[in-house]
């Protein structure tokens, strides 16, 4: 396990979380033990430590993150035993957690050829995204995904019943505060929390022939009763051909 300061990096229940996704990309994306497997954001490996149960010697991890120090501690203490778990360091700019970035996220090319993987997986990324980068990160995810590849993406999404929730403060967050194409939770560093309008996802997949798995799986962080997980997942499917 990673010290306290890299687990508090990722966010809370270290552990718990893990293997949340974990049963989520194998029992909802369908992920194999000897498949190649990319995560975006991998943080201290909260996802990877516990794939490395589950991958076989024939299967892939790729992760790659903005901090260094996260990225040392995974290859330092994963990679040294699960040669099959690579990790990178992506000098990407954000105001809260690498003010100092080299790269834009909007021009950032993931470091993997075209069809590396079968399943790319990200979370609590694309909530802290604006417009822009969220399409080209999900171009990305199309290039480097094989066909029949799967994706799994977390967002906090707006429907009519999130924005109802919301504005009777039974949310988590209220994102009130509207801008062009999303909505956030603070004027001066919207980063720290965006949400998109759900028609919005859904034609972004659209637009690059991904197939999301129905229903969509809502998450608590908006007060609805019924729920998956805290954010709102997204899982589907590139054309396989």
């Amino acid at each position: 396990m990673p010290p306290k300061s890299l687990q508090r990096f990722v966010g809370g229940a270290y552990e718990e979380v893990g293997a949340e996704f974990r049963g989520y990309l194998i029992d909802l994306c369908g992920l194999k033990p000897d498949e190649a497997v990319l995560d975006v954001g991998c943080g201290s490996g909260r996802m990877a430590l516990p794939l490395t149960g589950y991958l076989s010697p024939q299967g892939r991890y790729a992760g790659f993150d903005i901090s260094e120090k996260a990225i040392t501690w995974c290859k330092e203490n994963i990679t040294a035993s699960h040669p099959n778990f690579e990790f990178e360091v992506a000098d990407i700019y954000n105001s809260l957690y690498n003010p100092k970035g080299k790269y834009q996220s909007l021009d950032f090319v993931f470091p993997y050829p075209d069809a590396s993987f079968d399943v790319v997986f990200l979370t609590s990324v694309f909530t802290h995204m604006f417009p822009p980068d969220v399409e080209h990160y999900l171009d990305e995810i199309v290039r480097v995904l094989k066909p029949g590849g799967r994706s799994l993406c977390t967002y906090f999404l707006l429907d009519d019943e999130a924005l109802a929730l919301t504005a009777a403060g039974k949310g988590v967050h209220n994102f009130q505060y509207e801008r062009d194409g999303y909505r956030t939770i603070h004027t001066k560093r919207p980063e720290e929390g965006i949400a998109f309008p759900v028609d919005y996802i859904r034609g972004l997949y659209e637009q690059r022939g991904l197939t999301i798995q129905e229903p969509l799986r809502f998450g608590s962080w908006s007060g609805r009763k019924e729920h998956l997980s805290f954010q709102d997942i997204v899982i589907a499917t590139k054309a396989a051909n």
